[in-house]
């Protein structure tokens, strides 16, 4: 025997013989095993994991017997215990009954813990890792039928009289529809698609749930169903509907705090893609207005444009350029290029003013100093600090020739490229644009014959910083020996040749907003929509006319 203290032990104590008989027990294991007394078969008065534990003892020996390694456990009258074998006289083993069930729930409960946690961060990670709706919608249905029930739905906030659906089975594939459903119908369901608390899952009844809500392939009629809201930014994302068939444990309490802990985390997703969203559709429309427009040619002449800004990551900025084409061929088609001052989003702004209010003063492009005026005194009434250069350029195809009228408003003056590829600048001057009360320019007048080229561009291009030293201009002068190789190519060709030479010498150097524009006579002779006019040719290819 175990010395006598075993008998006042606080925990069961039982002593066995090796024949399976129960020899003696304390008063703790009296009040497990009520009735317990000696000479009972131990087989007869406790569970099969505790006397089986003790027969393959007995076959064994009981030498080691004192060890932790691979204790026999199991429950007796609802609570867990661990069996601790000792080795008494005469083969006889005193067997000590630990209860160790707050530990297990303990260690059950941090594992159920740390297993949620691991799902929500997989969830963050998952739903935010896309800022597209349907996808995030997928994510969302698909994560909750994998960890919180058998199926999922994720209703979408109506539009109109009709809503997004998006359904999952446990391990199964996703499937999207959009229909007209009664969302009262669906206890809870409108609560929660307005934002409100969802109510618990032992009030809804599984046989009141309509037949669109259980996807195809659910394992079985519904045994338990959570609807809980997908809280938003300000407004809600939605709703999620749990299913669980009749042959899964229900939903406890503990399942449906940790619904609402994941659709707190799938509705900040629904919610980020669904703003991103609508940001980024406001962004494109304002984007097609922003951008410069793609060239054509028009009446008979070729127009070819190019635009970098000055960070590649952008898509707009200060520089911009518009061609008007003129009502029919006997009309002056207006071209505009201009460099507002700054750069970004603050600079594209104002382009997107100037752009607008040019094309509102198109019924007065015959005078290119009323339209400069007008728009100066737009840009000085306006809350805007900025100014802008213009080079405005009517053009009008005569016979086999183009006319243009050409005025600078503080811009670097156009370059003409003439057949033998000689490069001629224009010699017109003014003032910026929205920075003096009073703007004053020189009109040009000049002829280009076929073949002849007109390139208007911005100082992106000439202050283009790069070079063999990182540090030299562009230039002027490198300008026009390019455009000189460029005699007789067509407009397109000008351009990109242009902007390629410039890229090359900046090299991954820094630059501002660069753009051109190129205005180009097709060798071939005018086109049958021509008005067929043509022009005496004089000896003076410029007129200046002070404006």
């Amino acid at each position: 025997m175990v010395g006598a203290t075993w008998t006042e032990a606080p925990y069961p104590v039982l002593v066995v013989d090796q024949h399976g008989v129960l020899v003696d027990c304390n008063e703790a294991a009296r009040i497990l095993l009520p009735g317990a007394a000696g000479g009972d078969r131990l087989d007869e008065r406790v569970p099969a994991w505790l006397s089986g534990a003790h027969a393959r003892l007995g076959d064994a020996g009981t030498e080691g017997s004192g060890t932790d390694a691979g204790l026999p456990n199991g429950r007796i009258n609802g609570r867990h215990f661990e069996g601790h074998p000792t080795a008494a006289g005469g083969g006889d083993v005193v067997w000590w009954l630990v209860d160790d069930t707050d530990r297990r729930v303990a260690e059950a409960a941090l594992t159920d813990t740390r297993t949620r946690t691991e799902i929500l961060s997989e969830v963050s990670s998952t739903l935010l890792s896309t800022l597209n709706v349907p996808r995030c919608m997928d994510a969302s249905a698909s994560l909750a039928a994998a960890h919180l029930a058998d199926a999922a739905v994720v209703v979408a906030p109506p539009q109109g009289r009709r809503h997004a659906l998006t359904f999952a089975n446990r391990g199964g594939p996703v499937t999207r529809a959009t229909r007209q459903v009664d969302v009262t119908a669906v206890p809870g369901l409108a609560e929660a698609l307005q934002g409100f608390p969802p109510v618990s899952a032992r009030w809804i009844d599984p046989a009141d749930i309509p037949d669109w809500v259980t996807p195809d392939g659910f394992p079985g009629p519904l045994g338990s169903v959570i609807v809980t809201p997908l809280p938003g930014h300000g407004v809600p994302a939605g709703a999620l509907i749990l299913l669980r068939s009749s042959t899964e444990q229900s939903f406890t309490e503990g399942e449906e705090v940790f619904a609402r802990l994941f659709a707190a985390r799938a509705g900040a997703a629904l919610s980020a893609a669904r703003l991103y969203g609508e940001q980024a559709a406001v962004t494109a429309t304002l984007m097609r207005e922003l951008l410069p427009p793609t060239l054509r040619s028009v009446h008979g002449v070729e127009y070819a444009g190019g635009y970098r800004a000055a960070k590649d990551h952008e898509r707009v900025g200060g520089d911009f350029y518009d061609v008007h084409p003129g009502s029919d061929p006997s009309k002056d088609t207006l071209v505009v290029l201009g460099d507002v001052a700054g750069k970004g989003l603050d600079a594209a702004v104002l382009t997107g003013k100037i752009r607008n209010t040019l094309h509102a003063l198109l019924p007065l492009t015959d005078d290119h100093q009323r339209v400069l005026d007008l728009l100066n005194g737009a840009l000085l009434s306006s809350h805007h600090t900025r100014f802008a250069t213009l080079v405005l350029a009517s053009v009008r195809r005569q016979g086999d020739r183009v006319r243009l009228r050409l005025t600078s408003a503080g811009h670097l003056p156009p370059l003409i490229v003439r057949a033998d590829g000689t490069v001629e600048e224009v010699a017109t001057h003014g003032t910026l644009v929205g920075a003096l009360p009073a703007v004053t320019a020189d009109t040009v007048q000049t002829v280009l014959e076929p073949g002849e080229t007109c390139l208007l561009y911005t100082d992106g291009i000439t202050e283009a910083r790069g070079g063999p030293l990182g540090d030299e201009f562009f230039g002027d002068h490198r300008l026009r020996r390019a455009l000189a190789e460029c005699a007789g190519l067509p407009a397109e060709a000008v351009v990109e040749r242009v902007q390629m030479l410039a890229a090359q010498w900046l090299g991954a150097g820094r630059h501002d907003d660069m753009a051109a524009v190129v205005i180009r006579v097709p060798r071939d002779g005018p086109p049958a929509a021509d008005d067929g006019r043509t022009d005496n040719r004089t000896d003076r290819r410029y007129s200046r006319r002070s404006t």
